[in-house]
């Protein structure tokens, strides 16, 4: 798992720094210069060809795609409160390590690349059925004593809260389709590049300071995330921002005033 990790780090890290367009040097060059296997590297390109980070053009090499367009459903200055979602909820440790946050992940955590890290591989399970793999990365000086059980057992906030400290309380997070690798089917239960949501979410404490970076792959046929959006404009007089929920941006065409969104998350169907 960390291998990969690392492999898709770096690979992530091009993307960031060259842009749309850019060429990524070739497979051959990678496998020498990160000291990994053509399969170790071709699952991690892969993954990122799948979410459309990356593009392959025959006989000329591998490419930065083009600048996705994104969609804010939430916006403004307070976020909204998000519900737990459905099901009996537990972890499976597949790797805990600790390792040096590298380039792009402590840029994220806004922390030196050579910053110790705490890193987690999960797998998620919900009422003991595989649904998730969460690829975690928390700085390893915030919680010094985290332990296994810890990352098994219960909510992983009320964790950071109860026994170290740190009360989370936003947090940033992106939603991609993706299809599942090979190593990943066999965790989730699934076959082979079944449909799957990425989901990237970065959380900060009470203090704005960054307590942990999270990758997750979730079931695409098990899982989804549902938005309630208000469409009409609001009624004169009427509080547009009622608790747990916020003002929306406009859609890529300019349907007006969407007053109020409140995220549904994670149903487990």
């Amino acid at each position: 798992m960390l291998k990969r990790e690392r492999v898709r780090d770096f690979l992530l890290g091009l993307v960031e720094e060259r842009g749309p367009g850019a060429a990524i040097p070739s497979e051959r060059t990678l496998c020498s210069q990160l000291g990994v296997s053509r399969p170790t590297l071709r699952a991690a390109v892969d993954e990122l060809v799948a979410t459309g980070l990356l593009v392959r053009e025959h006989g000329r090499g591998m490419f930065v795609a083009p600048e996705k367009i994104t969609q804010e459903i939430v916006a403004g200055h307070r976020p909204a409160r998000v519900p737990l979602a459905a099901g009996t909820w537990s972890s499976r440790i597949l790797e805990l390590t600790r390792i040096r946050a590298g380039a792009r992940v402590g840029r994220k955590l806004r922390t030196s690349p050579a910053a110790e890290l705490l890193y987690v591989a999960r797998q998620r399970l919900v009422d003991g059925v595989p649904m998730a793999i969460e690829h975690l990365h928390i700085p390893a000086e915030l919680v010094p004593t985290l332990t296994a059980a810890e990352l098994e057992a219960g909510d992983l906030y009320e964790h950071l809260r109860d026994h170290h400290g740190i009360s989370v309380h936003e947090a940033t997070q992106s939603i991609e389709p993706t299809v599942v690798s090979e190593a990943e089917a066999k965790i989730l239960g699934v076959p082979v590049l079944s449909p799957a949501l990425l989901i990237e979410r970065l959380t900060t404490d009470t203090d704005d300071r960054p307590v942990e970076y999270v990758h997750s792959l979730y079931r695409g046929d098990r899982y989804r995330i549902v938005s309630r959006l208000s469409l009409a404009p609001p009624r004169p007089g009427a509080d547009t921002e009622p608790d747990g929920e916020e003002s929306a941006g406009d859609f890529a065409h300019g349907v007006p005033d969407i007053s109020r969104t409140a995220a549904l998350w994670g149903t487990v169907e």
